[in-house]
């Protein structure tokens, strides 16, 4: 079929890219534009809906030069709540990341935990990775 002919035919529907099913919590690494589209396309429906499901630590690395940010999502804040802000303004709001180009984000979980856990664990377990990799001392955490 050549395209005059093909431009004849009438469009009767336009399919939906295929769904990507979510791996699971210890299997993502998402860049900036990654992380965009797991909360913007419908195709990452299953990812927002893990996502939603629990709080906990991330870890963002800056490609560039490799220093890191270790955030948490707890309350009534989840994963997907968070993560959302970053796909949104690329810093979060956080002061150290605001100065930085988020294209080179790379965003991954380093523990997830059920919402209902007690915010003083989530705290707990923060402080423990923000030691872990010195992310306040050498890093992009000021505290």
């Amino acid at each position: 079929m050549n395209a005059t002919t093909a431009a004849s035919y009438p469009v009767v529907g336009i399919a939906d890219a295929e769904p990507i099913p979510f791996p699971d919590f210890d299997r993502p690494v998402l860049s900036h534009v990654q992380l965009q589209a797991v909360m913007r396309e419908h195709r990452y429906a299953s990812w927002r809906t893990a996502l939603s499901s629990v709080v906990g630590i991330y870890l963002i690395t800056d490609t560039r030069d490799g220093r890191h940010y270790v955030g948490k999502a707890d309350g009534a804040e989840n994963i997907r709540q968070r993560w959302n802000v970053y796909a949104t303004t690329g810093h979060g709001g956080d002061v150290e990341l605001r100065r930085r180009d988020p294209t080179s984000f790379r965003f991954l979980l380093l523990r997830v935990f059920d919402p209902s856990t007690p915010t003083r664990d989530i705290d707990a377990a923060e402080s423990h990775f923000k030691d872990a990799l010195d992310s306040r001392r050498h890093e992009l955490n000021r505290n």
